[in-house]
């Protein structure tokens, strides 16, 4: 058995010794020493879900049952003011490993490409002697059309199972991956999932998806739980882990669930545990979009009156998520509700056995893990439903976990901002790696330790659905947001203080425009601060 002792670096850049500190006081990111005194490295475990609103977790609200990520909170800090940099998947994905904003890794919209050539976080804990993995979801390749094969998530290529048994790696920085790409039943169901699946003994695996076109099911996925996605990503992790432990390799593990995005369906037992009757099903205020941009006003008219507002926001052929109209029935929406706790609660059952796994091998003491989501999601929320281009909180927040026995506190919670750019340079510190130059993100390494101010003083949320047609950035501060769209005079202004439901828009506020200059200038301060300089100044001319 190995002792474990606190070390602390010397804070002097150009010294790389390194003296014990006390025990009590960790107060810098750790390395376990080994009882040869060689310092072992920290392992880093990120754990994200897929659309979850910030407020389903149930060390949050009673109403929903999430006992392994709340015992996950006792361990650590609990951040309740997490951002992701754009409300939709491949955006925030490709940002979380490049340490980029969409913006500026390229990869801006659902249906873009993260480049291959692109420096990621993992690419560099390979250089530094890690083991690194990707479980689950990654979505860096744009889905493209049935007749052009450029992207690993298109047909055909999504079902030859030949193909993905050969490609397990390397991969946008990660040696060993398993994807798979569909939520719950879709047809794009296949990759190492559908392998995983036939290798468990359920070779008809195909009857439980809409493949052959097969009708989507509804509520109750009538695949047994064994063989859900749930099951294959926390299997599929410790078994990687149990690999790292006995080869003693320090990894970077990423296990990427699937839900609870949409289309609501769990299995039994999960589809049956929450009442539609008895939970909150959240709703908007009468009149609200009034003073909002009007695509907001779009989603509730059905049909809309007139198309060609509809298809504005369309270019290229490519619909633009969220325009359509969001009525929905308020008995219809809490049995989706209730559905969409189920499938958080499964999904927490399954993260429970990662962390016991860790637990088990003796690895819990010296990993960092953060538990969080690509973005947040609709329920009611301002009459809305999934997401879009609106970006209430209940679209960009997201939840967020940290925990390092010893070095992150327990069973804290903090408002200070942080933003899911942030998560390749922490990772990096915690580990005593520079973080390069091209990283955007701020390390968050003392400010999970709760060492020190918030190293934020803003976070800025990007959204670019199509080149023209919905393109915004918004502003965040501890107390104001500010979202402003290209090309336009209207855009939303919220004191999250006096109205943190975000129900009045104060842009067009008379009272409030001095308000509105002054966070237009910190919007632009805030813009131009965020440019990586990638190269450095090495001579005067």
């Amino acid at each position: 058995m190995s002792a474990v002792f606190a070390v602390k670096r010397l804070t002097e850049p150009s010294l790389h010794t390194w003296r014990a500190a006390s025990i009590e006081l960790r107060t810098e990111p750790l390395f376990v020493l080994t009882d040869n005194n060689q310092m072992k490295k920290p392992n880093v475990l990120l754990i994200t879900s897929d659309q979850q609103h910030w407020y389903t977790l149930g060390v949050q609200n009673p109403e929903i049952s999430t006992p392994n990520l709340d015992r996950l909170a006792q361990r650590g800090t609990l951040f309740t003011r997490a951002y992701c940099p754009n409300p939709t998947c491949t955006p925030t994905r490709a940002s979380i490993i490049t340490g980029q904003y969409p913006s500026q890794h390229g990869a801006w919209s659902l249906g873009t490409k993260l480049p291959e050539d692109s420096q990621t976080v993992g690419e560099i804990y390979r250089k530094n002697g890690y083991r690194t993995g990707l479980i689950g979801k990654a979505h860096f390749h744009p889905l493209l059309s049935s007749d052009d094969h450029e992207s690993l998530e298109s047909y055909p290529l999504l079902h030859d199972l030949d193909y993905w048994r050969k490609n397990t790696g390397p991969w946008y920085g990660f040696d060993h991956i398993e994807l798979a790409r569909n939520h719950t039943d879709e047809a794009h169901v296949g990759q190492h999932y559908a392998i995983w699946m036939e290798e468990k003994g359920l070779k008809n695996w195909r009857d439980y998806f809409q493949i052959d076109n097969k009708p989507p099911q509804e509520h109750t996925w009538t695949i047994p739980e064994e063989f859900h996605y749930n099951t294959w990503i926390a299997e599929r992790s410790n078994a990687m882990l149990e690999r790292c432990a006995e080869n003693d390799e320090p990894f970077f593990l990423w296990s990427s669930f699937f839900d609870p995005h949409p289309s609501y369906l769990v299995p039994e037992p999960w589809d049956k545990m929450y009442d539609p009757d008895k939970i909150t099903v959240p709703q908007g205020q009468a009149g609200e979009h009034e003073k909002n941009p009007p695509h907001f006003q779009l989603t509730q008219q059905n049909p809309p009156p007139d198309r060609s507002v509809y298809e504005a926001y369309n270019e290229s052929g490519y619909a633009t998520h969220g325009m359509h109209s969001h009525l929905q029935d308020r008995a219809s929406l809490a049995k989706d509700v209730a559905i969409y706790y189920g499938m958080v609660s499964c999904m927490d059952k399954y993260i429970g056995q990662i962390l016991d796994k860790l637990d088990d091998l003796g690895l819990a003491d010296n990993t960092l893990i953060v538990f969080t989501s690509d973005h947040g999601h609709y329920y009611g929320h301002h009459d809305l439903i999934a997401k879009g281009p609106f970006h209430y909180e209940d679209g960009i927040r997201v939840p967020f976990i940290a925990s390092l026995p010893g070095t992150i506190p327990e069973g804290r919670r903090s408002d200070d901002l942080v933003s899911l750019v942030d998560l390749a340079p922490t990772f990096l510190s915690q580990c005593q790696i520079d973080a390069p130059p091209t990283m955007s993100g701020i390390d968050q390494t003392k400010v999970f330790a709760g060492q020190e101010k918030p190293s934020r003083d803003h976070v800025i949320v990007e959204m670019r659905h199509q080149p023209t047609a919905m393109h915004l950035k918004t502003y965040i501060n501890q107390r104001y947001k500010l979202s402003v769209y290209f090309n336009q005079d209207y855009g939303e202004m919220f004191d999250l203080e006096e109205d943190p439901g975000e129900f009045n828009n104060l842009w067009d506020s008379l009272e409030h425009q001095a308000l509105k200059q002054e966070l237009l200038l910190k919007f632009l301060h805030a813009e131009m601060g965020k440019e990586p300089l990638w190269m450095p100044r090495i001579a005067h001319a």
